[in-house]
């Protein structure tokens, strides 16, 4: 008989987690809470397919990258999901940025990652406005519409008759005497042989509702964008990104040319107010306080609050000192060239002692497996997350 299994999540890793299951030969339920698949994480990203060059070598994030970001082009092409490998530049603007950029080409090597170092000259062949004195050249990463790749995965999932149930949030959570997973979802008990948790910004929360102790806790941070204004998307060719800050699991802010030919600016990083605070508007007092009893909290607070985190807010209300961090990068971004867009929310695991999971995290129980930290490149690597998690549950029933 078919092991049954639900799938609470239907972001893009909930869905490549169902997709993998199905492939199995699982009887696949899938509970998304919002109206519309792959509404929060998903549906909010920069939409880049991640060559996998950042994280340490042997890391889940490394090694799901990497294989993701084949996996994913592949699955786009094949699906007819657009796709562009067009490659970045990751810029050093000062000879203080010359060491942590050789340290990163090494990283690429060490995880197999096509990049190379180049020279000022060089960069401004692939980007005449940047401001370089030398660059690191990744040839693998690309641009996709991820909200496509959900809807493909639906389709596949919805022809090999997996149940697919929007506007479904899981409500109660129990493990029957005879074994079986109970989900109430207030309309409906849905029973299965085990349970994946990929609930994103609600993943810790819905692990304590199934009776699992989470090791980590999520804090939401909101990333702002903003676009170049039409005339002035010529500034930028493809990707530029800084070089990030190793302290710091974020890039900070990058520019990139999306699908369509405009340009993306940004994100920074601010705490949000709310798990979906995608507005310094939107403010939920229940997670305030749910983020504010962490310990981990004000211990991540004091080591990054002054200079780090000060700075991000003052740049989230500033467009001038946004553009500022822009024209670090290309010269010619001004204030007057930005128009504000979007802004998404990362649901960012966070340890007792204020430390940020840097690797992806997944923790299992009897019949159950939750992913605890699934930020970026989750969306690259989905395909290769929902194959992972696919054969690790298969352990524990």
């Amino acid at each position: 008989m078919a092991r049954k299994v639900t799938v609470i999540g239907g972001g893009i890793v909930g869905l490549a987690v169902a997709r993998s299951l199905v492939q199995r030969g699982a009887q696949v339920t899938v509970l998304e809470k919002e109206s519309r698949w792959g509404a929060h994480q998903t549906g909010h990203n920069s939409n880049v397919v991640h060559a996998g060059l950042y994280y340490k070598p042997g890391s889940l994030k490394a090694r799901m990258s990497v294989a993701g970001n084949r996996s994913m082009v592949e699955y786009a092409q094949v699906n007819g999901v657009p796709v562009e490998v067009c490659g970045k530049l990751v810029v050093a603007t000062s000879e203080s940025e010359l060491p942590a950029l050789e340290v990163l080409a090494q990283r690429a090597e060490a995880n197999g990652v096509p990049a190379k170092l180049i020279t000022q000259g060089e960069a401004r062949e692939y980007e005449p406005e940047v401001a370089a004195v030398a660059a690191l050249r990744v040839e693998s990463t690309g641009i996709i519409d991820f909200p496509a790749v959900c809807a493909a995965i639906v389709r596949e999932l919805e022809t090999a008759g997996a149940d697919l149930r929007l506007s479904t949030p899981a409500l109660a959570i129990r493990t029957s005497e005879q074994g079986s997973v109970e989900v109430a979802t207030g309309d409906a008990i849905v029973r299965s042989d085990a349970l994946v948790n990929c609930a994103g910004l609600h993943s810790d929360r819905v692990a304590r509702m199934a009776g699992f102790t989470p090791k980590a806790r999520i804090v939401p941070f909101r990333g702002e964008y903003y676009e170049l204004r039409p005339d002035r998307s010529h500034l930028v060719k493809g990707l530029i990104y800084p070089v990030p800050d190793p302290t710091l699991p974020f890039l900070g802010v990058h520019l990139t040319r999306m699908l369509d030919g405009s340009v993306h600016a940004g994100p920074n990083a601010v705490l949000a107010l709310r798990r979906e605070g995608y507005r310094w508007g939107d403010i939920s007092v229940g997670d305030l306080l749910d983020t504010a009893r962490f310990p981990g909290t004000w211990r991540l607070a004091r080591k990054y609050a002054f200079p780090v985190g000060y700075e991000e807010v003052r740049r989230s209300l500033s467009k001038r000192r946004f553009a500022a961090s822009l024209a670090k990068l290309v010269p010619a971004v001004g204030e007057d060239d930005l128009v504000r867009s979007g802004a998404g929310v990362r649901a960012q695991a966070l340890l007792p002692d204020g430390s940020l999971v840097d690797d992806f995290l997944v923790e299992q129980g009897h019949r159950q497996v939750h992913v605890l930290n699934a930020p970026s490149p989750a969306a690259t690597s989905a395909l290769e997350i929902g194959n992972h998690l696919a054969e690790l549950l298969f352990t524990t029933i």
